[in-house]
């Protein structure tokens, strides 16, 4: 599934594309839709932004369209009548002129009035966008004390949408590498410098992913591996998939085990397991 730095970046191609220009015409697969593509046609687009994992094209009308890729959610930007060559089902799409948004495959689609939005069961739930909103380092410190997060280990806690918004599995992995946290551990069992660190790796690690289209290793180690000849996937990621490998730093073997439902990597050395027994 596409984390919080992806979905940023398809709200950015969208917004450039169709953001505060008129909808000539509004597209929906879904009949129970159907009657939007009346209302929002001739609208200007306001604003594309997302929060976490979800995007949002609000309508100059005050309605705004939610929609989630969840895993198969694709948004393509085209310019004059094209159409992409794909196999894929349109969803959603808007017309601007010579510009087309065409959101394919996504399933997850509503249109909400500002106050559905407020109250909508996915959004309203969402913890500080990483990307959208800037928390601070000290409001993230915060939220780690509190007593709603500081009992979880951190592994599934940083895949809690509740606590912050964006953060999937390979952010996770390496945030909590950069941190030299191991993902069993709690908040509630760490030093305070170190939930400082973990607070500080979050904002820094979905940052440089959103501006390196995913890449998690600082710009200087990654362009060594680029000039050694390895390949992007292999290059991209401190710990994530690399289970059985080299440790980037230690040369240790990263590890892997399920925590909260899913795949968590580790350097056993760099992240050891200090919890309180």
């Amino acid at each position: 599934m596409p984390e919080g730095p992806e979905i940023r970046r398809a709200a950015d191609r969208v917004a450039a594309a169709i953001e505060g220009r008129r909808a000539e015409d509004v597209f929906f697969a879904f009949e129970r839709l159907k009657r939007f593509e009346e209302v929002l046609s001739g609208q200007v687009v306001d604003e594309v932004t997302t929060r976490g994992k979800a995007m949002l094209t609000r309508f100059a009308g005050g309605l705004s369209v939610y929609s989630h890729n969840q895993l198969y959610g694709r948004w393509v930007v085209m310019s004059g009548s094209r159409t992409p060559r794909t196999g894929r089902q349109l969803r959603f799409a808007v017309n601007a002129g010579n510009r087309r948004a065409l959101l394919y495959s996504a399933s997850d689609i509503e249109v909400l009035d500002r106050d559905a939005e407020r109250d909508h069961p996915f959004l309203s739930q969402l913890g500080p966008d990483l990307l959208s909103e800037s928390p601070s380092r000290a409001e993230l410190a915060d939220r780690l004390a509190d007593p709603s997060f500081s009992g979880r280990q951190l592994g599934a806690l940083l895949l809690d949408q509740r606590f912050v918004a964006g953060l999937g599995n390979y952010l996770r992995a390496d945030i909590l590498f950069e941190a030299g946290i191991h993902p069993r551990r709690r908040a509630a069992d760490c030093a305070v410098d170190e939930c400082e660190r973990l607070a500080d790796r979050m904002l820094v690690l979905v940052r440089r992913a959103y501006r390196t289209r995913g890449v998690t290793l600082p710009d200087a180690r990654y362009a060594a591996l680029r000039k050694n000849g390895v390949k992007r996937p292999a290059a991209r990621f401190w710990v994530y998939g690399r289970e059985g490998r080299h440790c980037r730093i230690c040369d240790d073997l990263v590890e892997q085990a399920a925590v909260g439902g899913r795949k968590v990597f580790w350097c056993p050395r760099c992240q050891p397991d200090r919890r309180r027994r």
